[in-house]
């Protein structure tokens, strides 16, 4: 895939209902990159870059399906794992914060606010500024003091040094770089 404007990449951020930080524990962070995986099989969509916060996701995709179309596979997959997993685990008080009025489809709570950021991409460093946010976010938010040191984000990937059991992996193989 090049990056271009005729065939750019989007860069998401979603944010967790009421901010709400969701994304404290492994469990939780495991969970969404499970689900993650899951929506990029299910939708063949390629993910080039994440990084998981406390309250909200950073991800980078191709631009082979509408925003709306990835949001909906990235943010529908993941609420459903999550809340499965609230449930099942019997989590009232974390299913007491996520409920909200009943809805025409019958749900009742929400994971994710239903706004999410979206910007296109449609230049190498457009791409790779929103690459290095993503990966400085979590040291400007003090979760670590490097970005490779945050284990829920593609940092290492980028820097060519991923671990054995990457959390999620990335499709950067994909990129076809113009020469520089």
């Amino acid at each position: 895939m090049i990056i271009s404007f005729d065939t750019p990449c989007y860069y998401f951020t979603s944010v967790t209902h009421k901010r709400l930080p969701i994304f404290q524990t492994d469990k939780m962070k495991q969970i969404l990159v499970n689900a993650l995986n899951e929506a990029r099989r299910s939708s063949g969509m390629l993910l080039f870059a994440y990084a998981i916060m406390l309250d909200h996701l950073h991800l980078i995709t191709d631009g082979k399906r509408k925003p709306s179309d990835c949001l909906r596979f990235i943010n529908g997959v993941s609420a459903k794992h999550i809340l499965d997993h609230l449930k099942q685990n019997e989590l009232t008080a974390s299913l007491d914060k996520l409920r909200q009025a009943k809805k025409r489809d019958g749900s009742q709570y929400s994971v994710w606010e239903h706004h999410s950021d979206k910007f296109l991409l449609t230049s190498e460093s457009m791409f790779m500024q929103k690459v290095n946010y993503i990966h400085d976010n979590p040291v400007k938010d003090g979760l670590v003091e490097r970005p490779e040191d945050h284990l829920y984000s593609s940092a290492r990937i980028w820097r060519g040094t991923p671990l054995e059991d990457e959390p999620l992996d990335m499709d950067i193989r994909e990129i076809k770089w113009r020469k520089r």
